[in-house]
């Protein structure tokens, strides 16, 4: 293997230890951190273990892109490639983190201590500082601002229509490089708060949203953080939520405010705009969570936001840390009060078979398999698990430039799912569903694994 002259020697290697590798914080606060000569010496020191190694080739396209600019070369060495290459490195990588999870040996504490997605972090906040956002950058990632638009109830009906008509897709793909075939979400005007009004707010919780029984680990009540896909996308989402989590004794109230987590914008590099929903956001967490209340999201990339990205981003903030130890995946927190024997199991409803697609920001929470574990559950049901990347990943899998290469990306699960036969197919995130549905040849619509479970109890 080619390596870097700056990089410790590989007796510290530790492929195929049990041992979990450690996440350093995120130093974007510092001025070293955006030093563009800094920054080029690290991309290099990594892609040059990178490609030595090439384990993570079949990921994403961040590596295959690397490796054949590296193959490109006449000498066939990282140093040989030209730095403006570095850039479609960066932008094929989405964050998924499943490098850094699954496959990377040299991870921390590994002496090399590669952080592939932390880097390509830092070249994005690098850019972004420098460069500013572009323009359909700004509106594809301002999910809140755009949704309280399109959700005004007469345009909500419009922006659908044209989204869904070919001259409406034409114009998207002319004004902000949307892929004509890549999936776009509908808009409610009547959004998950509005439906869910009679929960109250966390703030001022209401007299029956005291707890059952409570675990060490879970209270028995918990905040729901909607999120902006489910508040304006699919608020149904959200009402399956409650109406499950009502059905097993735990209240569910709403958060008095929220803003989006600030993912789509952390994708960018945009590390300030995601300091700004930091801002609104933590105060009315740690509200909830300092009135005995647990938070739920029902979108895996908002919970891991919480639950990792602003916890590594402040690690000094003891609010963030409260925030990220209260902060729950739905069939997580269901698990948990399975294990307590305080989960209802009276199914009247079996499922058959279910394909179900993992999430990458689910599977990056470390926390196991449990929306297969609350599927199982139910009688007469078996679940098909599929982990592999669905290549929606954000705004990635819709822009043109990247469709292609997010297909091809999520060609196999499609294929899994195709295969399997099964009498439905889901995924924890919503808009990888969409993703898979776009490549299926039947095109048949996913089922979330909570309206799958909502189903099962036949409420």
């Amino acid at each position: 293997m080619s390596q870097s002259p700056d990089a410790p020697p590989p007796q510290g290697r530790r492929e195929g230890s049990l041992e979990a590798p450690t996440r350093h914080p995120l130093e974007w606060r510092t001025e070293a951190f955006y030093d563009a000569a800094a920054l080029d010496k690290e991309l290099e020191r990594v892609f040059d273990i990178c490609h030595g190694c090439r384990r993570c080739f079949s990921l994403c396209a961040s590596f295959p892109t690397l490796f054949d600019a590296v193959d490109a070369t006449s000498e066939g060495e990282v140093h040989a490639v030209d730095k403006k290459a570095y850039w479609g490195v960066v932008d094929n990588c989405y964050l998924c983190d499943m490098c850094f999870m699954t496959k990377c040996p040299y991870v921390p504490p590994h002496p090399w201590n590669v952080d592939f997605p932390h880097l390509m972090l830092r070249a994005k906040a690098v850019r972004a500082r420098a460069e500013g956002i572009g323009l359909r950058e700004k509106v594809l990632a301002a999910t809140d601002t755009v949704g309280s638009i399109a959700g005004i109830p007469v345009v909500a009906e419009i922006v659908n229509a044209v989204n869904h008509s070919a001259l409406g897709r034409k114009l998207l793909q002319k004004t902000l490089g949307v892929a004509p075939d890549a999936p776009l979400p509908d808009y409610h005007s009547r959004t998950a708060r509005d439906r869910l009004k009679r929960l109250g707010t966390a703030t001022h919780p209401p007299a029956a949203a005291s707890a059952p029984t409570a675990t060490p680990a879970t209270t028995g009540k918990v905040a729901l953080f909607a999120t902006c896909y489910g508040n304006r996308n699919e608020p149904g989402l959200d009402e399956d939520l409650v109406a499950i989590f009502e059905h097993n004794g735990i209240a569910v109230t709403l958060l008095a405010r929220e803003r989006c987590c600030g993912m789509p914008r952390l994708e960018l590099g945009d590390l300030e705009a995601v300091a700004r929903h930091k801002e609104e956001n933590i105060p009315q967490l740690l509200a909830a969570v300092s009135a005995g209340y647990d938070i739920v999201a029902p979108i895996p990339s908002c919970v891991l936001m919480f639950k990792q990205e602003l916890p590594l981003m402040y690690p000094e903030d003891a609010d963030v840390q409260k925030v990220a130890s209260r902060i729950f995946d739905p069939f997580e927190y269901l698990m948990l009060r399975h294990g307590a024997g305080l989960l209802r199991t009276d199914f009247k409803s079996p499922l058959g078979k279910v394909s179900y697609h993992v999430a990458c920001h689910l599977r990056v929470q470390n926390i196991g398999l449990k929306t297969r574990d609350v599927l199982k559950l139910v009688p007469d049901t078996t679940v098909e698990v599929i982990e592999r990347c669905s290549g929606h990943d954000g705004t990635y899998g819709v822009k043109e430039e990247y469709r292609a290469a997010a297909v091809k990306i999520g060609k196999p699960v499609a294929q899994r799912v195709e295969n399997g036969k099964g009498a439905h197919y889901s995924s924890d995130c919503p808009m990888a569903g969409h993703q898979i549905q776009s490549i299926l040849t039947d095109k048949r619509a996913p089922e979330h694994p909570l309206q799958l479970l909502r189903q099962a109890y036949g409420i």
